[in-house]
């Protein structure tokens, strides 16, 4: 089972004007500066951002018989199936700490802490399409597509 992993408008709307800003901030400090080595190194400081997001911004979510697959555009993060101990459906609050991640910018991924949760690392478009998949080393992860139900339903079936 695959399902893709829809950004919120918020989410779009952050990456929208976050891209904008940063090519016009390199546009304009390459027309003002004379030092063109500070451009260089603005526009490579703004290229590992952009870089780092393609590693981490969930695009989605696959269930085969051993693994679950969080696909983002230049890597995979798999999840054995035989660690997993509990799924289930939940969203994360408005109290979430993000401790290092995304907070919007394509979408929402890295380490983030709750009270009711604990630490758990993210990968989600929409925190009303969320799911926590908790491992039994205790391990968490908060996980995000279109149709969490069925997902959910679908991982029971497959950890039981």
């Amino acid at each position: 089972m695959k399902k893709r992993v829809e950004l919120s408008s918020y989410s779009i709307i952050i990456s929208a004007i976050m891209i904008a800003v940063i090519c016009g901030v390199v546009v304009y400090a390459a027309n003002q500066s004379d030092n063109e080595v500070a451009v260089w190194i603005l526009t490579a400081v703004f290229l590992a951002l952009i870089l780092s997001t393609l590693f981490f911004m969930p695009m989605s979510v696959s269930v085969d018989k051993n693994s679950i697959t969080v696909a983002s555009p230049l890597k995979n993060k798999k999840i054995p199936l035989k660690e997993v101990s509990d799924v289930r459906l939940c969203s994360p609050t408005m109290g979430a700490i993000r401790m290092c991640g995304s907070g919007g910018f394509f979408g929402w991924y890295g380490w983030f802490k709750e009270k009711d949760f604990g630490k758990y690392f993210a990968y989600y478009g929409k925190a009303s399409d969320c799911f926590l998949v908790t491992l039994k080393d205790g391990r968490k992860y908060m996980l995000g597509c279109k149709d969490t139900h069925e997902m959910v339903e679908f991982l029971d079936e497959e950890i039981n």
